[in-house]
């Protein structure tokens, strides 16, 4: 059975949770005051990027104080009576064996804190009055919805790990699957990770299962990837996701603005969802997504943000039957694209009429207007008058071509 190396590589014990080891050192100083009585603040808040280990460090160290890890994704439980049931009894009562218990609240980006649903406020009342230590996690600490449970909670940031460390951790693994690597190849997984050891283990398994040796050529074009590799990864979860929680999960981890994702998904989801009934639906939650948006420009309400995601990742995901019919390549947005040329077009404009406008002794505006057209006939039909002009008014290449340009 192939095991995804992140599962097959997991952490077992803090000393194998590679970097972030000052946090490492109060958690263990936080957790040990337990042992004499509670303190002050009885939970901790972990945050940090994604990847940077949060999790696996909980779990890591419950494993080496053999204490019972009570563990949920809050994102699972966004309901003031799912907050109490899972979490409100654990926090009071003994473990069966008589272990001590640690309870975890995992990815708390994804819960609510509206005053219908209140799970934020009961999580915060746990809080304070817990008799077993428990441990938030967090992406942003700072988020104006956990401001009155921070108050309850020592806060531990995580950083990304070094370069060096995760190039170190890379090689161990390819020494225990026996692949020889070259060091350049791995610096180069290491670096494109940017701190995120999920992603760099997945792409070190996704380049080097199944070789005996993995060179820097096999990983070479790896640099060519750029930021649209991470839209379309959060798309795929999006569209494809096995859960409703996946696809949210798919948005609380990405750094992709959400108002341009909203926009790719507008644009890709025609190709994708065949049935016309399937793509009306899904159609419908992005139009509901749109509406609150709107209510959030004009309100200033960010409380409302939470169903803006909640419609455009699960609202889509559970709209369709998530089946294509082969592989459907992403497209960019149109919209963004037309709006993208038209801004380009415009700082053409303006830059030209400014350089325009201070040799001919008048605006920017003006020259833009008035000058630029007749400019562009003459550029476009001789090229000995046009070589003079531009050296004249100061233009450059770029300004030029634009003006020669027919298009």
């Amino acid at each position: 059975m192939n095991l995804p190396w992140t599962l097959k590589y997991k952490p077992k014990t803090l000393s194998e949770v590679i970097g972030n080891e000052n946090a490492k050192k109060k958690i263990l100083q936080w957790i040990k005051q337990w042992d004499r009585k509670p303190p002050k603040k009885r939970a901790l808040l972990l945050y940090g990027p994604p990847g940077t280990g949060k999790t696996v460090t909980v779990e890591a160290l419950a494993n080496d104080l053999d204490m019972e890890l009570v563990q949920s994704n809050a994102s699972d439980y966004r309901t003031a009576e799912a907050v109490q049931r899972f979490a409100g009894r654990s926090s009071r009562y003994g473990t069966l064996f008589g272990k001590k218990r640690l309870i975890l609240f995992d990815e708390l980006d994804g819960i609510t804190g509206s005053a219908d649903r209140g799970g934020l406020r009961v999580i915060t009342k746990i809080v304070k009055e817990t008799s077993s230590p428990i441990i938030l996690i967090a992406n942003d600490a700072y988020n104006p919805r956990f401001s009155t449970l921070r108050k309850s909670c020592q806060l531990i940031e995580f950083k990304k790990p070094t370069k060096t460390q995760i190039t170190k951790l890379l090689a161990k693994i390819c020494s225990l699957e026996g692949i020889q690597s070259e060091p350049d190849a791995l610096k180069l997984i290491a670096e494109r990770a940017n701190g995120d050891v999920r992603a760099a283990i997945n792409d070190l398994q996704a380049l080097a299962q199944g070789k005996e040796i993995l060179r820097f050529e096999d990983v070479a074009w790896l640099r060519s990837r750029d930021r649209k590799e991470v839209i379309f990864t959060t798309l795929r979860r999006i569209f494809y996701a096995g859960s409703i929680t996946g696809a949210l999960r798919a948005a609380q981890e990405t750094d992709v603005d959400l108002d341009m994702l909203l926009e790719w998904i507008y644009e890709n989801l025609p190709y994708h969802v065949k049935d016309p009934e399937e793509l009306a639906a899904t159609m419908e939650m992005l139009a509901l997504a749109d509406v609150y948006r709107g209510r959030i420009a004009t309100t200033q309400d960010w409380s409302l943000m939470r169903y803006y995601i909640d419609f455009m990742t699960a609202g889509v995901a559970a709209s369709w039957s998530r089946r294509s019919h082969g592989w459907i390549p992403f497209k960019f947005p149109s919209r963004i694209m037309t709006m993208s040329r038209s801004k380009t077009e415009r700082d053409m404009l303006k830059a030209m009429g400014l350089r325009i406008g201070r040799k001919c002794h008048m605006s920017a505006d003006r020259a833009a207007r008035d000058v630029i057209p007749f400019l562009r006939v003459i550029f476009q039909n001789d090229p000995k008058i046009r070589e003079n002009l531009a050296k004249w008014l100061g233009l450059d290449e770029e300004m030029v071509a634009f003006l020669s340009s027919k298009k």
